[in-house]
């Protein structure tokens, strides 16, 4: 099986899949990109988030939260309020991290310069974060990702360690990031649409230049450029280079045809146009 058919067939199995997410579908921030990218031929998505605030309640390994083990007690994809925080923070038993994830969305790409086209869009629109990677089997995937998440700690085996007066400072950050987030997606869309169009424009002007180039009508020498005009004229189209041939081919021509009277000849710039007058 070439390249593209099984592309092809990646794709499909991947798109009749059913969303798995915890939300079930896509988020509708990034409806209209995640829609754009799979109408075109070369791409289709994996999996996005639009960025989100969660309250985990889990334990900490190291630095990192696992999400896996842990209690969601708080998802939304919008600005939290210090309200919902609280009575969230109430049903925490363990450790409660408040958290804000970015947009995130992985790509699978036909070939590396597709995946190199969006790169370049989402570095230039703020994702200053994402990455191409090519697997043993041959898959390109683009990983559209920013760095300006946040994690903080809100309390330790149920026990609230920070002030109300705290909580509502880092929910103004993170509704901050989220309203940048949605800024960088809106970027990233517009400037994909235009990266988009100019390859296709790009792309049909390669097809005509060869197909102009296969035509072995476009390819004529000077001396198969013939225009037919007045019975008693002719028009040569060729370049200073081949003017002296002409010359000749044409002084010879006229001197057989004697009932024809001596000829004079005006020359034009390049191309040599050649009428007799």
């Amino acid at each position: 099986m070439d390249r593209s058919a099984e592309f092809r067939r990646w794709k499909a199995q991947c798109l009749s899949k059913a969303d798995l997410s915890r939300k079930g579908d896509v988020d509708e921030d990034v409806v209209d990109l995640v829609q754009l990218l799979n109408e075109r031929e070369q791409f289709f998505t994996t999996s996005s988030c639009a960025g989100r605030i969660i309250l985990l309640d889990g334990n900490i390994n190291g630095i990192e939260v696992q999400k896996k083990n842990c209690c969601w007690l708080l998802v939304t994809h919008r600005p939290c309020v210090k309200d919902d925080m609280i009575a969230a923070l109430k049903k925490a038993n363990g450790d409660a991290i408040l958290k804000f994830e970015p947009f995130v969305l992985h790509v699978q790409c036909q070939q590396l310069q597709d995946a190199q086209i969006l790169h370049s869009v989402a570095v230039d629109s703020g994702f200053r974060n994402s990455g191409i990677t090519v697997g043993k089997r041959g898959k390109i995937m683009l990983a559209v990702r920013s760095t300006h998440g946040l994690e903080v700690p809100l309390s330790h085996e149920g026990k609230l360690m920070v002030t109300e007066e705290y909580i509502d400072f880092l929910l103004k950050i993170a509704n901050q990031k989220m309203e940048e987030n949605k800024k960088r997606i809106e970027r990233f869309y517009n400037c994909l649409q235009h990266a988009l169009e100019r390859e296709t424009i790009t792309n049909s002007h390669s097809k005509e230049k060869i197909n102009e180039k296969n035509n072995p009508y476009s390819h004529r020498t000077a001396f198969e450029s013939w225009i037919p005009c007045h019975p008693a004229a002719l028009v040569v189209l060729t370049t200073r280079s081949h003017a002296s041939a002409f010359m000749d081919i044409l002084n010879a021509f006229f001197s057989i045809i004697s009932f024809m009277a001596s000829p004079q000849f005006f020359f034009l710039s390049s191309p040599l146009t050649v009428c007799h007058i």
